[in-house]
């Protein structure tokens, strides 16, 4: 007779997840081990150590309220010192009753080691040594700048030391691991989720700091053009944090291979929901590759006139002469008509319009424009104005007037205006007359006028 054979195909054995015995079995361990400790605290000298610490907590706190005014005058007295130095200051001065109290029993637990033996300090011990981890944990998130981001930190680690101290890692990790599911090849678990989120934060925050240096790096070279600059620190951050996010993740012990199929058909999704914003962000690599806008350009769009502020992956940030920020899509920029008012240079020239009677000598009247816009701050000098009569009119000859200037971001109207008025008064002075529209009213022999009586 043949043994029996297993049946064909692959056969799957998902990792044993925790029943809800068995973790009631966890949590009953937990309980027995919490009340062995609650008994050994009421032991006599176990009570005597619970009472040093607590008689400590108080003897800080009144250190802290005896030497914490004193302290903060020292400090208002350091007007001198460095930013950095009084920001150590300011942050050591608000953990002082901690830093008291850590002092204090260490202190406590070495007389009671000299004076005894090493077991009798033991709980004393294990309370020290959380409050010196609770105390750099607490001096070390600092560090971090969002609030958010450093209370989420700052908790977590002190769940960590906690547990570490207290011997309690391995019974806290087989619960978080034992709540969780199975989906296709990947297990997901409470456990894996914290780790992953740890560690990607973790990387994400060296990723932050390292773009950061290297965009100040990259923006201290004057060799590069400021649209260079801007496209290479945008590859550096991508580039930074897709690295920190998938090491991170990889590390947490998450096989991303069986969310390939996933991800794609999210990513398919994804594609035609935001297809306005890949294309920006496409439209954005394009203008910082051929450098037709960079910052500092001053760009007329439509009805928008400013300087480039910004160019962001979706947008570039356009101010005006009174201070609007347009948020200008990339993507307009590269279908629409835009002026580059300093595209290749910083010389922009600038055309003004006026007439002039016809009982002036045209020669002198070149000459005085001439002059006038030369005498304007901000026109300039090196390239000098010139005026021309463009045309015979009705009640006046017609000429125009152009001038260069290098800053158009200090405005167009202003300038022009300034020139008007320069002319103003050079032709106040000449005795050049500005015409107005004139009609004369002639009556044929033979015709009679007739006027409307007044009212």
């Amino acid at each position: 007779m043949e043994p029996d054979t297993p049946p064909e195909g692959p056969e799957t054995t998902p990792e044993p997840i925790l029943t809800g015995d068995e973790l009631t079995e966890i949590g009953r361990d937990l309980l027995d081990q919490g009340l062995g400790f609650l008994e050994t605290l009421l032991r006599p000298w176990n009570a005597w150590q619970v009472g040093i610490a607590l008689a400590l907590v108080a003897l800080a706190w009144l250190l802290r309220h005896v030497f914490g005014d004193r302290i903060r005058e020292w400090m208002a007295a350091r007007d001198g010192w460095p930013t950095w130095q009084m920001r150590i200051l300011v942050v050591l001065h608000r953990r002082l009753m901690g830093i008291f109290y850590v002092l204090l029993i260490w202190l406590a637990v070495l007389i009671l080691r000299e004076a005894t033996w090493h077991s009798r300090s033991y709980l004393l011990t294990i309370v020290a040594e959380l409050a010196s981890a609770w105390l750099f944990v607490a001096l070390s998130t600092r560090l971090i700048r969002s609030q958010l981001l450093r209370s989420i930190v700052r908790y977590g680690a002190w769940i960590f030391v906690t547990l570490s101290i207290l011997d309690l890692r391995g019974e806290a990790a087989q619960i978080l691991d034992g709540i969780g599911f199975n989906l296709g090849d990947l297990r997901l678990s409470l456990l894996l989720l914290l780790q992953a989120v740890t560690v990607v934060t973790v990387l994400v925050l060296a990723a932050r700091f390292l773009a950061r240096a290297g965009s100040a790096r990259i923006q201290r070279n004057e060799e590069m053009s400021p649209s260079m600059q801007v496209l290479i620190i945008k590859f550096l951050q991508v580039g930074l944090y897709a690295a920190a996010i998938f090491i991170g993740l990889r590390a947490s012990g998450i096989d991303l291979s069986g969310l390939a199929v996933l991800s794609g058909a999210i990513g398919v999704g994804l594609g035609f929901g935001l297809q306005k914003v890949v294309s920006n962000l496409v439209s954005g690599v394009i203008i910082l590759l051929d450098k037709s806008i960079k910052p500092g350009d001053v760009i007329s769009l439509g009805d928008t006139f400013g300087w480039i502020n910004t160019l962001g992956a979706r947008y570039a940030s356009v101010v005006t002469r009174d201070g609007k920020e347009y948020l200008i899509p990339n993507e307009d920029l590269i279908t629409g008509q835009v002026v580059n008012w300093s595209h290749s240079n910083e010389f922009v020239r600038l055309d003004i319009r006026f007439g002039t009677a016809y009982s002036d000598d045209p020669h002198m009247v070149r000459r005085v424009a001439v002059a006038a816009a030369k005498g304007v701050k901000r026109v300039l000098s090196e390239r000098e104005p010139v005026c021309h009569i463009v045309g015979f009119g009705d009640s006046s000859v017609d000429y125009i007037l152009r001038f260069w200037i290098t800053d158009p971001t200090g405005g167009l109207t202003n300038i022009r205006g300034n020139v008007y008025l320069a002319l103003w008064d050079a032709f106040k002075e000449h005795g050049i007359s500005i015409p107005f529209p004139q009609r004369e009213v002639k009556l044929l022999e033979g015709s009679t006028g007739k006027t409307a009586a007044p009212d």
